[in-house]
């Protein structure tokens, strides 16, 4: 893990890779569910079978028994070429093992997928101590912003050409927590353990203004 701090119990940590030479590290659909799998199956500290996450295993991921999870997981954001992924820390070995399954099982996986060989990711994952509320706060909001680039990728500089287009986009966008945030109708919400993060929004419709305030004037 490249950092500067350890991951110190009980506080929280901005976690993000990319692909190497920026390439994209989800091609497909299936790449991006793949790897939402794994942020939950990988997050047990019973020793995950990654068998199950195969097309042809007759146990839905979702319903898998996990037992404790090695970190608690507030929010996260795919993009074509990286991923975000803000978490609270239970103790420095938990958590670099949780980082550590998901990077290797699915560069595994991808190469396999793409008949391809090296590193699939820049290096190892880096991690920012996030500290204080103002900060944490942010952090939600930056994290589930990042598909709005997907549709106009000068947004800010340039401000929305329309936000309830941006807005219909992120509730559209599979591959974040932003809908779950908003509804708790699809399994990916389990990969969630908001009751242990500030409840800074409480509740959904104050969620979605906050993101419509930052898209609007540039602040939350």
């Amino acid at each position: 893990m490249s950092r500067l701090q350890t991951f110190t119990p009980g506080e929280y940590f901005h976690v993000y890779n990319r692909g190497t030479n920026k390439m994209n590290i989800f091609l497909d659909e299936y790449d991006y569910s793949r790897f939402q799998k794994l942020l939950f199956i990988a997050n047990s500290n019973m020793t995950p079978k990654f068998s199950d996450l195969n097309p042809s295993s007759p146990y839905p991921v979702w319903t898998l028994e996990r037992g404790e999870t090695l970190v608690d997981i507030g929010s996260h954001c795919l993009m074509p070429n990286h991923f975000h992924l803000l978490i609270r820390s239970k103790n420095e070995k938990n958590t670099s093992l949780f980082i550590q399954r998901i990077l290797l099982s699915y560069s595994k996986y991808f190469n396999k997928k793409n008949n391809r060989s090296g590193n699939l990711f820049q290096g190892k994952s880096k991690s920012e101590h996030i500290l204080g509320d103002k900060y944490l706060k942010y952090i939600y909001t930056y994290q589930h912003l990042n598909p709005v680039k997907l549709i106009q990728s000068n947004w800010k500089v340039d401000g929305l050409k329309n936000i309830d287009s941006a807005l219909n986009y992120l509730e559209n966008y599979k591959y974040s927590s932003y809908v779950d945030y908003l509804r708790r109708d699809r399994p990916e919400v389990k990969i969630l353990n908001k009751e242990v993060f500030p409840n800074y929004f409480g509740t959904p419709e104050l969620f979605k203004r906050e993101i419509s305030d930052f898209l609007q004037y540039g602040k939350q």
